[in-house]
């Protein structure tokens, strides 16, 4: 793996934390538990989509860039992320958001991720519906911008988290950990699917569980495995196999972007027992996956936390109502 070859412009501080959480794991009554902290990787308020942006940036970059556009829903960690990025390097941000969440009101509208789009210089588009997407892109693209996917999920995205799974299973080597289950969210895909390219061409012998938070299981699973063929593919390497993983779609709940009980209730847990804030769009939803399977399980599990403080102000109202 010589991700050396590609484009890359530094904007995490890495290695993130690997910390344990042993009140958590006693609560849980599972095995020992670890948890990746790439919600502290320094820049825009952390979160996962910095893994990617090093990389796509870096290309952007080095095709000559000065725009930068991509997309999301109104309080998508993604765009908040690729805005702190691009002011950063200097880039223009179009950010183009839709309203794909069923979540109304002035915390969601307002706060959390929408303020700092603003705070780090991003041009945001609010588009009601695809139709008004599309007319806003065609309006604002040029010569000179690069347009990054949602979650910045495509092949190169991919491989900040096979950079990311080099990192983990370092660390987990360190502390004599050769069996574990990494539990990740699966949204846009190239998370899990790096996690799940990089511990397959490591040859490590453990297993990667992909909580999807939006898609069914089946979905999911199609979509990891074309990310993670498309980042093996950037890299010479052969199409994975990717038997050591298992994706599944049974804590989404009502829908994207929609709270849960069960959702509510594990992020109490967590903040209770370690002190962790997670989110209730993507680790939230990840995490009451993480809670099922943790009592059953006979080795170490580790969850990767991907961040997103910033979005869960936009459910505070809903917060403050279960706390």
């Amino acid at each position: 793996m010589d991700l050396s070859a590609f484009p890359r412009v530094a904007l995490g501080s890495w290695p993130t934390p690997l910390d344990d959480a042993p009140r958590l794991a006693t609560a849980l009554g599972s095995p020992p538990v670890l948890l990746k902290r790439d919600d502290v990787n320094g820049l825009g308020a952390g979160g996962n989509k910095l893994r990617k942006l090093e990389f796509l940036l870096g290309q952007a970059i080095e095709d000559g860039a000065d725009t930068i556009i991509t997309f999301g829903a109104l309080q998508t960690n993604h765009g908040r992320q690729t805005a702190a990025a691009c002011a950063k390097l200097g880039l223009r941000c179009e950010l183009v958001l839709t309203a794909k969440v069923p979540m109304t009101g002035d915390a969601y509208e307002k706060s959390g991720n929408v303020v700092l789009d603003h705070m780090f210089g991003a041009h945001v588009h609010i588009c009601a519906d695809a139709e008004e997407t599309v007319r806003t892109y065609e309006r604002i693209n040029h010569d000179k911008a690069v347009t990054l996917p949602v979650g910045g999920s495509n092949g190169l995205g991919t491989l900040g988290y096979v950079a990311a799974a080099v990192e983990l299973i370092g660390q987990l080597n360190e502390r004599g950990v050769d069996n574990a289950t990494i539990v990740v969210p699966h949204g846009s895909g190239a998370t899990a699917a790096g996690i799940a390219l990089g511990t397959e061409l490591l040859g490590w012998s453990g297993t990667v569980h992909a909580a999807s938070v939006s898609h069914s299981a089946e979905d999911a699973e199609k979509e990891l495995r074309g990310l993670a063929n498309d980042a093996a593919a950037l890299l010479n390497a052969p199409a994975p196999k990717l038997d050591h993983v298992r994706v599944t779609d049974d804590t989404i709940g009502p829908g994207y972007g929609v709270p849960t009980p069960d959702m509510w209730n594990v992020l109490k847990l967590f903040a209770e027992t370690e002190g962790v804030i997670l989110d209730p769009v993507y680790t939230g939803k990840a995490a009451v996956a993480f809670q099922r399977i943790a009592p059953t399980s006979e080795v170490p599990l580790v969850f990767l936390h991907t961040g997103g403080l910033p979005g869960f102000y936009g459910y505070a109202p809903e917060a403050v109502a279960q706390f």
